[in-house]
């Protein structure tokens, strides 16, 4: 493969990967609209917490969302937990 051709076949898979990140301003609309009802914003700065790491959050996002009457896509899964790691919990991926 030519150099000019790895570079555009690696641009085209950024670019596709960006596609698929979650998105934390639709989780933010979510966890708002669905969450938020029973949840409050100091709930996610208790000392005493199962989440440690950011697969125990997404754990966490899917084990809860069984409670609200809405059957919820795993992607916004994904977007509900990237937005509470990016607003509250700051876990490495």
């Amino acid at each position: 493969m030519r150099p000019a051709d790895l570079c555009v076949s690696l641009c085209l898979a950024a670019g596709s990967m960006q596609a698929f990140a979650a998105d934390p301003q639709q989780g933010k609309i979510l966890y708002e609209t669905y969450c938020g009802t029973c949840h409050y914003e100091k709930l996610h700065e208790r000392k005493a917490t199962l989440i440690d790491t950011f697969a125990s959050l997404k754990v966490q996002v899917a084990k809860w969302s069984l409670q609200v009457n809405r059957s919820f896509t795993p992607a916004e899964l994904d977007d509900i937990a990237e937005y509470l790691n990016q607003s509250h919990y700051k876990l490495a991926k």
